[in-house]
């Protein structure tokens, strides 16, 4: 290993984890200023949601056409078009003239983002390519992903204190510009040497499954649970669903390869990643407005409330990334099931007003069980996978966690809004915050059990049976040895 090349992988890991950091950043971002958003565009519960959930539901639905695009196009390319579409989405975003505009320009946005984090983590994966450098390399993204995601309320809460609330994506713009030219000097170009083609029916039967299912939790406490519109929506996402199933497990050339949920860890990755975001995407968007609308808080003081959270979640991103590389994903999965579940039960269980100390307990649990989960979710979705197709692999990781920080602010977004119309303190609102701390530890749970039943003895043996058949089947199917890059 030379050291120029040493040294150029650093760089484009680095260069890759700028678009995780952008990306990352809007995720959370946008949280602390919904209460001057809804106060300038006069927006509801529901406006506010999907404020947020624009930008998760467009990225969910688009990662693996992205992650296959870039296998198929190139990854530098799908890598640098994504960078600039995400930035001209981020300027149109700072001068939303309403609401309406501020959502579609969001969506904007997501479409660039959509191609940034699979793409990059396939570079990452075909760039680093001994197991234990590649460990260290999922680490620090992990680490990377903790601070854009946990760090985006403090940045949030600085920039509406000190400009507005539209100062907010101003921050992506020169960062954008500036990946863009280093993606051009020193990203190497990469391709999957067999990439699967479009599958046009298995992208809209995703898009019409998530949407579906999104827009029923969202709307459903405007319309009522049992009225025919979110009914339809339920019942349509179900079928939805269960064609694009269908469709899958028989196209030769899936959007999804459904062959890789026959691996344990490998499934019981997305569910511990949807439980994860859910629990993030929730606490964020039900603290945000807590701190500032019930508490009294400021923007930067809301920011600062949150870092407890935000800073642990910063540590032990990266903590973990090592500890996998010496003894696997499992143990992080199991500390990471306990803190999001300790959170939860620290925040729903006692009655009443929850204390300073109560909070920062509860914030400082979720930090802590989100940072050590993170970075093995990635390793385990990617491992073991034919490297030839780590677009698609790396793209259902992703897909897992923005789905999961969708369905966290629509559900959690829906308990507030079936408690009361109007944020305020009171009874209410205390009842809602139990409810929706509940549904962290619940998640938190499921992420403990998942994670330690399917990283265990029983998983691995099945992953390496399943990476087995498929690389066979590859051989069969393409007439030749598996690729190596």
């Amino acid at each position: 290993m030379s050291n120029s090349g040493h040294v150029r992988r650093e760089l484009v890991l680095a260069i890759c984890c700028m678009s995780m950091l952008i990306v990352g950043l809007d995720v959370t971002i946008l949280n602390v200023a919904l209460p001057s958003i809804q106060k300038e565009f006069d927006a509801s519960v529901s406006g506010a949601q999907w404020t947020i959930d624009a930008y998760t539901l467009v990225i969910a639905c688009l990662l693996m056409l992205a992650g296959s695009t870039g296998d198929r196009l190139g990854r530098r390319r799908t890598f640098q078009v994504g960078l600039l579409t995400f930035t001209i989405g981020s300027a149109l975003c700072s001068v939303a003239p309403g609401l309406g505009w501020l959502i579609a320009f969001r969506m904007v946005q997501a479409v660039g983002g959509a191609m940034l984090n699979p793409v990059a983590m396939s570079i990452v994966t075909n760039v680093y390519t001994e197991p234990r450098e590649r460990a260290r390399a999922i680490g620090w993204w992990g680490g990377v992903a903790g601070v854009s995601i946990a760090g985006g309320p403090l940045v949030g809460g600085i920039l509406v204190e000190a400009i507005d609330w539209r100062s907010v994506f101003w921050v992506n713009i020169p960062v954008g510009i500036a990946a863009i030219i280093l993606t051009h000097k020193f990203v190497p170009e990469s391709k999957a040497p067999h990439p699967r083609k479009i599958d046009p029916l298995g992208q809209l039967l995703m898009i019409l499954t998530l949407g579906l299912l999104v827009f029923g939790i969202i709307e459903a406490p405007n319309h009522g649970w049992g009225s025919d519109l979110i009914i339809a929506c339920f019942a349509g996402a179900l079928a939805c669903g269960g064609a694009l199933v269908f469709w899958e497990a028989r196209h030769p050339e899936p959007l999804i390869d459904l062959r890789f949920f026959r691996s344990p860890p490998f499934s019981g990755a997305a569910v511990v990643s949807v439980c994860a975001f859910v629990s993030l995407g929730g606490f964020l968007f039900l603290n945000t407005l807590y701190l500032q609308d019930v508490r009294g808080f400021s923007p930067l003081h809301a920011g600062v409330a949150l870092l407890p959270m935000a800073a642990l979640m910063m540590v032990f991103s990266p903590l973990s990334g090592k500890l996998i590389g010496r003894r696997g994903p499992r143990p992080s999965l199991i500390i990471g099931g306990i803190g999001v579940l300790a959170a939860g039960l620290v925040a729903a269980l006692p009655t009443g007003e929850p204390s300073n100390a109560r909070l920062f307990i509860a914030f400082a649990l979720l930090g802590t069980g989100l940072g050590w989960a993170n970075a093995a979710i990635t390793n385990t979705a990617v491992s073991g996978m034919p490297r030839e197709q780590a677009g698609v692999a790396a793209a259902v990781a992703s897909t897992t966690r923005q789905l999961g920080s969708a369905l966290g602010v629509a559900i959690i977004g829906s308990v507030i809004a079936s408690h009361l119309t109007h944020i305020a303190a009171g009874p209410a609102f205390t009842s809602a915050s139990r409810v929706s701390w509940a549904i962290i530890a619940f998640c938190g749970l499921t992420m403990l059990g998942v994670g330690g039943v399917t990283t265990g003895a029983w998983g691995r043996r099945r992953a390496k049976a399943n990476a087995a058949r498929m690389e066979e089947r590859s051989r069969l199917e393409d007439g030749r040895a598996p690729a190596l890059s």
